[in-house]
């Protein structure tokens, strides 16, 4: 019986990386689109997950919120933050630090 609990954990922490892995990979894209979009810099062309918890989709299921950090520059010689937060494996908001528009 312990065998099985120990391959049903396993199975779950393994889904859990891949879930977290897709995840990662579509803030990063959407958080590069956004400062494309935008003229801004992304810098470090990495995100970072920075929170993790429970939430419920539109359609009242069940699912991971993750909140991706990551950072940008209006003028090349600062730093400024972002943010994009994932429900399930779509993105529900995203936001930038205030920038001065050149």
């Amino acid at each position: 019986m312990a065998e099985i609990v120990t391959l049903l954990i396993l199975a779950v922490l393994v889904w859990l990386w891949f879930d977290s892995m897709r995840a990662r990979e579509r803030a990063l894209a959407s958080g590069k689109r956004a400062c494309e979009r935008d003229g801004l810099m992304f810098l470090d062309e990495t995100v970072e997950c920075v929170a993790l918890g429970v939430a419920r989709n539109g359609d009242g299921q069940v699912a991971l919120r993750r909140t991706y950090g990551f950072e940008f520059s209006d003028t090349g010689n600062n730093r400024r933050s972002g943010s994009v937060v994932m429900l399930g494996g779509e993105v529900e908001s995203l936001y930038t630090e205030p920038y001065l528009i050149q």
